[in-house]
């Protein structure tokens, strides 16, 4: 049997193990529901490579998502979070293998934020960042705006943490401007693979930055300015090797360095754009989000050859007012944008807010290809006081004449 590494950074002295630890070769170090007893004994375990078998590695790890997901959701900071040591129970249904997988898209941020959160020390990651990679395409082709939806909402909570989400919106987003471009999948592959692992290398300062209420410090600029380099030195340790990807990661900031691969020029111009785009979408304490129609002028503007014709099909592919996203009507309600419509400025909505101010009830979807039903101009989602059911939306969706 091929055992998992188990990660011993995180184990914590006098906190029993859920699991059996056994050597690289199947030698039994620890039974279920012993301790490690002191740091000398950790450092003896990381002598013979503790493990455990697969499938106990993997319930632990969906134990460990689990537990980072209630921590976010109770509001406790992403620096205590960082370092939380895995927990010392494993419940049966961590044992379902693959439930994560089989679900939604909230599904597959829980389970990614639980990689790039652990970054180094993470069970199994690239196999795993490859199921999510898959998942998420076969969500984003079965209905690209529903997939829109979710993620630019997700966006809005800073429950979910914000890395994760971050990462899928640019996969989505990278994904949809290659099929405006005609781009082969040859191509599509690394820059995927790249869209959900460029900030692995700052992944809890990414989500701690997004909520403080200062400037970012020197040492914090520093990260950013640095986090492309310790993404890829990252993703060699947990082997990656596929050239591409690495360095698509290593210059997404910088993509007209000289230093990357020229194979990957127009990889890496897509996702920096994809990930300004995305950043000046998402709210900080220090500012409020970016309108879309905002963000999207911001990257035709100026721009020439190559440069905009990437902008052009991107604001093409997720339009100005995309799934997810605000919009006041000209007769002055407050709609929610479900679906993109026959041109990039005249999307499906649903009114949440009628005229007089008050909440609207039934969910029904109406184009603002009208004149009558037209949009005068986004609005930001923090002044938003009606909560959405992307169910909902969804089944009313369902009623939109093909």
């Amino acid at each position: 049997m091929k055992y998992v590494p188990i990660p011993i950074a995180m184990l914590q002295v006098g906190q029993p193990l859920p699991v059996d630890v056994v050597s690289d070769a199947g030698q039994l170090l620890l039974r279920k529901g012993q301790p490690i007893l002191s740091e000398q004994h950790r450092e003896k375990l990381h002598g013979f490579n503790a493990s455990t078998r697969p499938e106990d590695a993997m319930a632990w790890q969906r134990a460990y998502e689990r537990m980072v997901h209630s921590m976010l959701r109770e509001g406790i900071d992403t620096d205590v979070i960082a370092r939380a040591p895995m927990p010392s129970e494993i419940k049966e249904l961590d044992y379902q293998v693959g439930q994560e997988l089989r679900g939604s898209w909230a599904d597959l941020l829980e389970v990614l934020r639980g990689i790039l959160y652990q970054g180094g020390l993470a069970i199994n990651p690239v196999t795993r960042l490859a199921s999510i990679e898959k998942k998420a395409l076969a969500l984003l082709r079965e209905d690209p705006d529903d997939s829109l939806f979710r993620l630019f909402q997700a966006l809005t909570d800073d429950s979910l943490g914000y890395c994760a989400t971050h990462a899928l919106l640019c996969l989505a987003v990278c994904e949809l401007t290659c099929e405006k471009l005609a781009v082969p999948e040859f191509d599509r592959e690394p820059l995927r693979h790249g869209a959900l692992t460029m900030n692995i290398g700052m992944a809890r300062d990414q989500d701690s930055m997004t909520r403080q209420g200062t400037d970012l410090t020197d040492w914090q600029r520093k990260l950013v300015h640095d986090h492309g380099q310790l993404g890829a030195d990252l993703l060699m340790t947990l082997g990656v090797d596929d050239a591409d990807h690495l360095d698509i990661v290593r210059w997404h900031h910088h993509p007209e360095a000289p230093e990357g691969l020229p194979r990957n020029l127009a990889s890496r111009r897509l996702l920096a754009l994809a990930d300004s785009f995305v950043a000046r979408t998402a709210a900080r304490k220090t500012r409020a989000s970016q309108s879309v129609v905002k963000a999207v002028k911001s990257m035709v503007m100026g721009a020439e050859g190559d440069a905009l014709g990437v902008g052009s099909a991107m604001a093409q592919a997720v339009g100005f007012y995309p799934p997810g996203t605000y919009v006041r009507l000209l007769r002055g309600e407050i709609a929610v944008s479900v679906q993109r419509g026959a041109r990039a400025n005249t999307p499906w909505v649903i009114v949440l807010v009628d005229k007089d101010g008050m909440p609207t009830v039934k969910y029904q979807c109406q184009s603002t290809s009208e004149p009558a039903q037209a949009i005068s101009g986004p609005v930001n989602f923090e002044t938003i006081k009606v909560a959405v059911s992307a169910d909902k939306v969804k089944r009313a969706r369902e009623r939109i004449p093909s």
